[in-house]
């Protein structure tokens, strides 16, 4: 009798598993059924007005047009960096991160409220020569205002042109009471990515104007040429308005600074393929005996974060300037039928400290400005530059020459490194 009552305890419990367990399977399969009716009667919603417009607009569009632009308004909903490549466009894309691209020199991205903001001119463009600057805002161009519905491409677009014409942008900076035309004249631009030389002090100086593909090779033939100087104390890495540009870049020239094994930044998105964790693969080709020292500003942004990021967090450099513009997020390219691609975030960036930057950016661990005397003689050379424009050349050669107040800074983190190092070298200290 009681063997009786174990077994009917027994299957009636295995009775309520299984009636649990289909509860929930039929509860999951009538959400999914739920969902996909849903997706169904938004997608009825979507041709019905497609036929509308179609068949009763007041004047005659073409399918390209309404599915170019119901794709694009889907996309712009998301954030400001994700959206669609016509066939046109994603060429425009390609030769752009090849390093060589025309326009007028500028890396610009639209805020959460619709603004068209400049990241960063780049270095010895129309735009750099013109005298924009991170922060800067275009709310015209030539006669078309920018609005929060006009995507960054079509603005792109809009600014694009033949090398040698001539366009008018109207930009508004921090302090102005109201926006100035900038009249700038296209050309095809070349990008150097990797400028370099020697400090007095045997200091080596590397300046990263943005992480193309050409980046790595250039890299290491700067590296080359610094190590010659069997002298050398320290390494400055310039990074200011440094716009950013290819994640592999970034992660290929951070592993030349850092001991083998340690993680310079990784990816976390929805799905397990967004997850992704780069390391160092070797040995540092600089020593770790050798200082590094960052520069960074305000136009240090994306894959220039994450070298800073790698390493700063490591220990392996120290940070000095202004907070970096905080872009921590991952694009994706996907192609798509008819030679059309779509570019969307999939994942964002996370520092070796487990922080992600986005929207806030690195702090230095020493904060410098540039002092009033810098900013004077930089203004002073863009109005010359945009008045005299065959001078270009010759002041932009002077100003490479000059310290400016941060990279003072820089060279003093230097040598007070080699300081300390000979003051614990001479107590019989080690350093931790």
């Amino acid at each position: 009798m009681k063997r009786f009552l174990k077994t009917s305890v027994f299957f009636s419990v295995v009775i309520l598993l299984m009636l649990s367990v289909a509860k929930v399977s039929l509860s999951a399969a009538m959400k999914g059924e739920a969902k996909s009716n849903q997706e169904l009667s938004f997608i009825r919603l979507f041709t019905e007005a497609y036929q509308l417009v179609k068949e009763r607009y007041v004047e005659p569009v073409t399918p390209k047009e309404l599915f170019e632009g119901a794709i694009q308004g889907m996309l712009s909903k998301l954030d400001p960096h994700s959206t669609l490549f016509t066939p046109d466009k994603l060429k425009e894309f390609q030769v752009e991160t090849s390093g060589e691209f025309g326009g007028l020199g500028i890396q610009i991205t639209k805020t959460k409220d619709g603004r068209l903001l400049i990241i960063a001119p780049i270095e010895d463009t129309p735009a750099y020569k013109a005298g924009l600057k991170a922060g800067d805002v275009i709310v015209k161009i030539e006669d078309k205002k920018v609005t929060p519905d006009m995507t960054l491409m079509e603005a792109v677009k809009l600014m694009r042109g033949k090398p040698g014409t001539k366009i008018t942008i109207w930009v508004w900076r921090k302090g102005w009471a109201e926006p100035k035309p900038f009249t700038i004249t296209r050309a095809v631009i070349k990008i150097q990515s990797v400028k370099y030389r020697i400090l007095e002090g045997n200091i080596g100086y590397i300046r990263f104007t943005m992480f193309q593909r050409n980046a790595v090779d250039e890299f290491k033939k700067a590296l080359e040429a610094l190590k010659k100087n069997k002298k050398l104390e320290g390494i400055i890495v310039d990074v200011r308005n440094n716009p950013g540009g290819l994640l592999e870049a970034a992660v290929v020239i951070s592993d030349y600074f850092l001991p083998k094994g340690k993680l310079i930044v990784y990816t976390k998105g929805r799905i397990p393929q967004s997850v992704r964790k780069y390391y160092s693969t070797h040995d540092p080709v600089v020593p770790v005996s050798v200082p590094v020292v960052m520069l960074v500003n305000s136009g240090t942004a994306s894959a220039a974060e994450i070298l800073t990021g790698a390493l700063r967090f490591n220990n392996r450099a120290i940070v000095v300037g202004e907070k970096t513009f905080g872009k921590g997020s991952v694009q994706t390219l996907y192609p798509l039928e008819m030679g059309y691609a779509v570019k969307i975030t999939t994942a964002k960036y996370y520092m070796p400290n487990n922080e992600c930057i986005d929207g806030k950016g690195i702090n230095p661990d020493i904060v410098v400005k540039l002092s009033k005397e810098d900013i004077e003689k930089l203004k002073k050379e863009f109005k010359e530059m945009e008045e005299h424009p065959e001078k270009t050349e010759e002041i932009r050669k002077k100003r490479e020459k000059r310290i400016d107040s941060q990279m003072k800074r820089a060279i003093e983190v230097i040598k007070e490194y080699h300081l300390i190092q000979r003051i614990l070298g001479h107590s019989g200290k080690k350093a931790a």
